[in-house]
C-alpha cells in the first residue's frame, strides 16, 4: 500500500515566532529542568511496579508543546545541549519535542500535536522493566535486529503498551506508537515486523523521530553527531521510514538544523541559530570564528536567505582541530546569547581572552 498523503505543506513565514530564540531558550532551559525531574520519577515508579499515568507526564507535553509554538526551534536546540543529562530521561523529553515539531509541519490539529507530543514522551517507557537499554536498542536503528536480539528489544515496546492499557487513560494513538515505533515500512523492525499496509501515521512519525534523536545524541555511534551529520544519516534510512513524513520533518528541522555547526564560503565557523519556512537549505547563521587566521571574530548573525548570495553554506564544520571548547557547551553560550565570558567553560586562556569579542553582538540579522 501506498504512504499516507502528506497533510499540505506549511506556507513561508518572515519569522520562526513571536518570541525570539535567544529568550525561547532560557524558558525551555527552565522547563526542560523541571520537565527531566517528573519523567526521572515516573520512569523510577515504573521500574518499581506502578502504571504511569497520563495526568503524570500530560503537564511536560504541554510545556513541550507551549515553547514550540512560541520557537519551533528553541527546545530541540537546547536538547542539543544537554549532553550531562541521563541519557532515557533525555531522549524521551528530545522525542516528545521533535514529535510535536513534526505534527507542527504537517499542520495537524493541536489535539493531535499533544497526542504527538505525548506519545513521544512515553515510547520508550517499557525499558524500566526490560533487560536492554537505550545503547542497546539504538544499534538496531541502521541495521535489523535477528533472533534472539529481536526479542530481547521488542520487549520494551510490548510491556510499555501492556504497562499503559492498565493505565486506563491512554489513547489508542499512543499505545500504537509505543508498540510499533521500531517497527519499519520494509517489514525489517520489530517486535511484530509489520510493514506499510499495517503502520499508522503517528507510529511512522514515531520512528522516525525516534531513530533521529538516537543518531544524533550518539546512542548508535558512540559519538554524538553534529545535526547536520545526523539528518544526513536518517535521510539514508528512506527505504525503511516512511518518505513524505521523512520529507516534513526535515523541513521542520531544516537541512542544517539549529544547533549544526557549519564552515561558509566566507572561511568563517557558524552555528545554525534559526531556520527560514521558506527555504529550509538557507537557514541563520551566527559565524564567530575564522579558518583564515584561526582567531575568534565578531559575531556576527547572517540570514542566509536575505543576504543575497553574499556568502552560503559550503558544508559540515569540523571543529575537532580547532582551538575551541566543547561543542555542547559551545552550542549553547552562542544559542543562550550569554556575553559574559566567565560564564562561558572554556578551558584555554587564549580562548577565554577572545570569547568578549566573539559574543559581543546585538543579534540583528546580517541581511546585505
Amino acid at each position: 500500500a501506498a504512504s499516507p498523503a502528506a497533510p499540505p505543506r506549511p506556507t513561508a513565514r518572515t519569522a520562526s515566532g513571536p518570541v525570539p530564540l535567544t529568550r525561547e531558550f532560557g524558558s525551555a532551559r527552565r522547563l526542560a529542568g523541571k520537565a527531566n525531574k517528573i519523567i526521572s520519577r515516573v520512569f523510577l515508579e515504573a521500574r518499581l511496579g506502578k502504571v504511569p499515568r497520563v495526568a503524570d507526564v500530560a503537564p511536560v507535553v504541554e510545556d513541550i508543546f507551549a515553547s514550540i509554538q512560541r520557537n519551533p526551534y528553541a527546545f530541540s536546540g537546547l536538547m542539543r545541549c544537554k549532553a550531562e543529562s541521563e541519557a532515557t530521561y533525555h531522549h524521551m523529553l528530545s522525542v516528545s519535542a521533535l514529535m510535536v515539531s513534526l505534527a507542527r509541519q504537517m499542520r495537524l490539529p493541536p489535539g493531535e500535536m499533544r497526542l504527538a507530543g505525548l506519545a513521544g514522551l512515553l515510547l520508550d517507557v517499557g525499558l524500566a522493566r526490560v533487560e536492554a537499554d537505550l545503547p542497546e536498542v539504538a544499534q538496531a536503528v541502521l541495521s535489523p535486529a535477528r533472533g534472539e536480539e529481536r526479542e530481547l528489544l521488542g520487549r520494551h515496546c510490548l510491556i510499555g503498551r501492556e504497562m499503559l492499557v492498565s493505565a486506563g487513560d491512554v489513547p489508542e494513538e499512543v499505545l500504537q506508537a509505543v508498540m510499533r515505533h521500531h517497527e519499519r515500512l520494509d517489514g525489517e523492525g520489530y517486535p511484530q515486523a509489520l510493514d506499510t499496509r499495517d503502520l499508522d501515521v503517528f507510529s511512522r512519525m514515531a520512528a522516525i523521530c525516534d531513530s533521529y534523536d538516537l543518531i544524533v545524541s550518539g546512542a548508535v555511534s558512540g559519538r554524538a553527531l553534529d545535526p547536520s551529520e545526523a539528518m544526513e544519516t536518517l535521510m539514508g534510512l528512506s527505504g525503511s521510514l516512511d518518505t513524505e513524513i521523512l520529507a516534513r520533518f526535515k523541513e521542520a528541522l531544516g537541512v542544517y538544523p539549529v544547533g549544526s555547526f557549519v564552515q561558509l564560503r566566507s572561511g568563517r565557523i557558524a552555528l545554525v541559530v534559526d531556520q527560514c519556512p521558506g527555504d529550509p537549505e538557507l537557514p541563520t547563521v551566527t559565524a564567530f570564528y575564522s579558518l583564515e587566521t584561526n582567531k575568534h571574530v565578531r559575531a556576527k548573525t547572517i540570514a542566509l536567505a536575505e543576504c543575497y548570495g553574499e556568502d552560503a553554506i559550503v558544508g559540515v564544520a569540523d571543529l575537532d582541530a580547532l582551538d575551541l571548547p566543547s561543542p555542547e557547551d559551545l552550542r549553547e553560550a552562542l544559542l543562550s546569547g550569554r556575553s559574559r565570558t566567565d560564564q562561558i567553560p572554556y578551558q584555554k586562556t587564549s580562548v577565554v581572552e577572545s570569547a568578549a569579542t566573539m559574543m559581543s553582538t546585538s543579534g540583528t540579522p546580517e541581511r546585505r
